[in-house]
């Protein structure tokens, strides 16, 4: 078992149906970030800024702006969490 797990974890030899969802939804999530990063290096390497400004949906972009940095910030709070985790193992 992976030592990083809570000893509740190593006790136990099965998931909890919300552990399950849980490894299940982060398993989307870098799916779905993966594609993304395809998905934008894509329009970077073929495109301009100046060119995705002036082609993109004027209402949209600025919604799609502004959900990758909450999702940004949100990572931010879970990369913190990490290193703390990480420092008390140490």
């Amino acid at each position: 078992m992976n030592p990083k797990h809570s000893a509740k974890r190593q006790k136990e030899d099965y998931l909890d149906i919300e552990e399950i969802r849980l490894i299940s939804d982060l398993r989307i999530m870098h799916a779905k970030i993966d594609e993304l990063y395809g998905i934008v290096e894509n329009l970077k390497r073929r495109h301009s800024e100046a060119a995705i400004v002036e082609y993109a949906d004027r209402q949209v972009l600025p919604e799609n702006i502004s959900r990758v940095d909450e999702m940004y910030m949100w990572f931010v709070k879970v990369k913190e969490e990490m290193e703390r985790r990480n420092g008390e193992l140490d």
